[in-house]
């Protein structure tokens, strides 16, 4: 019986492990994750087997990407059921590196990325959150050195940026965005559902049912701005606390006021009871 996948913890291991990949010739995909895996996880690397010989997906609870009175220290942990999830799959290997192995002291650089970065959209509300990101992701880039990373397509500013970002500094890889994996219900698959109340968890899908109905308006042709100011109103009602309903251009994430103005991205951020639920689709 397979052992895979392998799991490597330091920098010196991970090279180990890849050498023979590399040996060996095929291509390599990378899929990031902060663990906690889910359906939406393991279709990245669905997609990730289809694009290349050989797929490493990486775990690591980032800190530098959340902010003191965010999540961290709860945020949710499972290691043995990722890892079993992961042998399941049949992932070559696991890299699953400390805070000190990414971070090791005296470790001082940051990439501060702009553009969609600062698209006042996610980075409103966690300022410090994309320079975390853009930082280990960069990290995990140069230590995989993969011919592909596959993203999921919710965390659709993270995509842009991370997309960005790697053509901006020429790295020799292709980011892939893979579309959300959801719930019968609509609700978009995301290791904090597991926050939700079941009256919250109840509410939950009005998120993505509101998204569709405020595409199909603009798509014929309603004003945006009247149709974002209703659409709001009744995610409110369902007891969502709503930071932003945008409609964004799909590339830029630049505001955008008409269908003139190319293509259209709806993006969602609200929270009910002491969960924070984003989701985002195309018009």
């Amino acid at each position: 019986m397979s052992t895979r996948p392998t799991v490597s913890r330091t920098v010196p291991a991970l090279r180990r492990a890849l050498a023979p990949f590399r040996k060996g010739g095929g291509r390599i995909a990378l899929v990031p994750t902060m663990g906690a895996l889910h359906r939406g996880h393991l279709a990245l690397v669905q997609e990730a087997q289809k694009r290349a010989r050989r797929v490493v997906v990486s775990i690591f609870v980032n800190p530098t990407q959340f902010a003191p009175h965010e999540d961290f220290g709860s945020y949710p942990r499972g290691f043995a059921a990722d890892l079993a999830a992961l042998k399941a799959a049949k992932v070559d290997l696991v890299w699953a590196p400390s805070a000190e192995a990414m971070y090791p002291e005296g470790f001082a650089t940051r990439i501060e990325p702009q553009g969609a970065a600062k698209a006042s959209l996610e980075d409103k509300f966690r300022p410090h959150f994309f320079g975390g990101v853009a930082t280990v992701v960069a990290k995990l880039f140069t230590q995989v050195s993969p011919d592909f990373a596959i993203f999921g397509q919710k965390d659709y500013q993270q995509l842009r940026v991370v997309t960005q970002m790697a053509k901006d500094l020429d790295l020799p890889l292709e980011v892939i965005g893979v579309k959300t994996v959801r719930e019968a219900d609509g609700l978009a698959l995301s290791s904090r559902n597991a926050y939700l109340s079941a009256a919250e968890r109840a509410a939950a899908p009005t998120l993505y049912r509101v998204l569709n109905s405020a595409a199909k308006r603009i798509k014929q042709g309603e004003p945006i701005e009247i149709v974002l100011e209703e659409c709001q109103d009744e995610i409110a009602r369902a007891g969502f606390a709503v930071d932003y309903l945008e409609a964004r251009h799909a590339l830029t994430l630049a505001p955008v006021v008409s269908r003139k103005d190319g293509s259209i991205r709806l993006l969602v951020a609200a929270k009910i009871g002491k969960t924070r639920l984003i989701d985002n689709i195309a018009v």
